[in-house]
């Protein structure tokens, strides 16, 4: 904490020389003296928020523009999940705007019955054949091909009874919720 804090003034005084501004000339502004500005940039002063607010203020920022970026961890660490012979890892944070998956899906002869939901779905093959059901019609996307579609259309995925086949899947938030989640 006492690190972060040490940031505030070198970034109050960047923020000032960005504007063209003296000490004297922001230290007017915010009604304050030359002298505590100068002490609040060197760190020699504490900052409080009867200081800072009106600084920000003149200076057009945010007191969280005075502040260290919090690094976040951007590893992906969610649960894969297993639900009716479908291995589904999530490739996303959970609160990303876009959810992405790489979903196995087992052998199987028959084409599960279609659905329909709100949404928009981007695929790609990595490995094995899919098959798509779409609006009455049946496609068999190879490893290496991709596909998107609509998720209003009547449709269905599965791998064909040669074997398994890994997806990379790109869905809407509501093609999420149903794809990952089950239908409700």
């Amino acid at each position: 904490m006492d690190a972060e804090l040490a940031q505030i003034g070198p970034r109050l005084r960047a923020a000032r020389r960005e504007h063209g501004w003296t000490l004297e000339d922001l230290a007017t502004r915010a009604g304050m003296s030359v002298s505590t500005l100068s002490r609040l940039e060197s760190g020699k002063r504490q900052a409080s928020l009867p200081l800072l607010l009106p600084l920000t203020r003149q200076l057009g920022i945010r007191l969280d523009d005075l502040l260290p970026v919090t690094p976040i961890d951007p590893r992906v660490r969610r649960t894969v999940e297993r639900r009716d012979g479908m291995v589904i890892a999530p490739l996303t944070l959970e609160h990303s705007p876009v959810q992405t998956y790489k979903v196995t899906y087992p052998a199987t002869e028959a084409a599960p019955a279609p659905r329909v939901h709100d949404g928009y779905e981007w695929l790609y093959v990595l490995s094995g054949r899919l098959r798509l059901a779409l609006n009455d019609h049946e496609h068999i996307i190879e490893r290496g091909e991709a596909a998107e579609f609509d998720t209003r259309m009547p449709h269905s995925l599965s791998a064909t009874g040669d074997g398994p086949a890994e997806v990379l899947s790109i869905f809407s938030a509501s093609g999420e919720r149903m794809h990952t989640h089950g239908a409700p």
